[in-house]
């Protein structure tokens, strides 16, 4: 079965901020975040191939916009997780107080900032 992965940036003018729609990718190893667009085109994958390790996908909705969902990660036995949550609820109040923390948009990319 083949996969269509679609990144979409959107651009919200009154705003002043951009969006991001895809899948998105945590690596274990430092906790950088990236969409599947910005591993191919960093060559770190190609096709429908999935990434390897140490790049994991988050689990979450294939069309997750960073405008509704905040990436999450959080370092957990010498490994960094990932997780989405929709935006300014309790579910991400809750995560953050357990030691999660959210990864601007402008780090999402394979030379994002790494976890702390």
């Amino acid at each position: 079965m083949r996969q269509l992965v679609v990144t979409i940036e959107i651009e919200v003018a009154p705003l002043g901020w951009t969006a991001v729609v895809s899948r998105f990718f945590v690596n274990t190893g430092d906790g950088r975040v990236a969409t599947r667009a910005q591993l191919g085109a960093a060559g770190i994958v190609a096709g429908d191939e999935k990434p390897e390790l140490p790049w994991f996908e988050i689990n979450g909705p294939s069309d997750a916009s960073t405008m509704w969902y905040a990436v999450m990660r959080k370092r957990e036995r010498g490994v960094v997780i990932g997780t989405l949550c929709i935006r300014h609820v309790g579910r991400q109040a809750s995560l953050e107080q357990q030691g999660w923390e959210e990864v601007p948009v402008e780090q999402i990319g394979v030379h994002g900032e790494r976890a702390g």
